[in-house]
C-alpha cells in the first residue's frame, strides 16, 4: 500500500495528494508532524535513499539551521534518532509503498508509482501526440 508523509501547510504534499487522487490511486496519508516517524521508519526510508541523509532532510530548513547538527559527525544511530524527534527538518512529501520512494513532488518522478499498464498507454498516446 502507498504512504505519502505529509506535513499539514506542504503545498507538495497537497500537489502529491491531488495527483493521486485525479489518478485514482489510493493511498494512507500520514502526517508525520503529529505523529512523528519511528526510527524504524527512518531506517527504512534511508535504506531507500539513493542520497542518504541528505535525500530527506531539508538543509535550507530553519528547523535544520536552529538545530545546528553537522549530519556527517553522528552515529547513524544518533541521526536516525535526531530525524524521529524532529519531523520538521524531513523534505515533503515522502511517498513510499514497499518498492518505491519519492521524496518531494516533482510530476515525472511520481509517475513511477501509476501502475504499469496506465503508464505504457499514457507513453505510447504521449508518442503519438508528438509525431502528430
Amino acid at each position: 500500500m502507498l504512504t505519502i508523509y505529509t506535513a499539514p501547510s506542504c503545498t507538495s504534499c497537497k500537489k502529491a495528494k491531488d495527483w493521486f487522487l485525479r489518478h485514482q490511486i489510493s493511498y494512507n496519508e500520514r502526517n508525520m508532524i503529529s505523529s512523528p516517524l519511528t526510527e524504524t521508519e527512518v531506517i527504512s526510508i534511508l535504506a531507500m535513499t539513493e542520497d542518504g541523509v541528505y535525500g530527506v532532510i531539508s538543509t535550507r530548513n530553519r528547523f535544520v539551521k536552529q538545530l545546528n547538527i553537522d549530519f556527517e559527525e553522528l552515529s547513524f544511530s544518533e541521526m536516525v534518532r535526531i530525524i524521529s524527534e524532529n519531523p520538521q527538518i524531513l523534505r515533503r512529501p515522502i511517498i513510499k509503498d514497499d518498492r518505491r520512494l519519492n521524496i518531494g513532488y516533482n510530476e515525472e518522478e511520481i509517475r513511477t508509482f501509476l501502475p504499469r499498464a496506465v503508464r505504457t498507454i499514457e507513453n505510447r498516446d504521449a508518442r503519438l501526440r508528438s509525431v502528430i
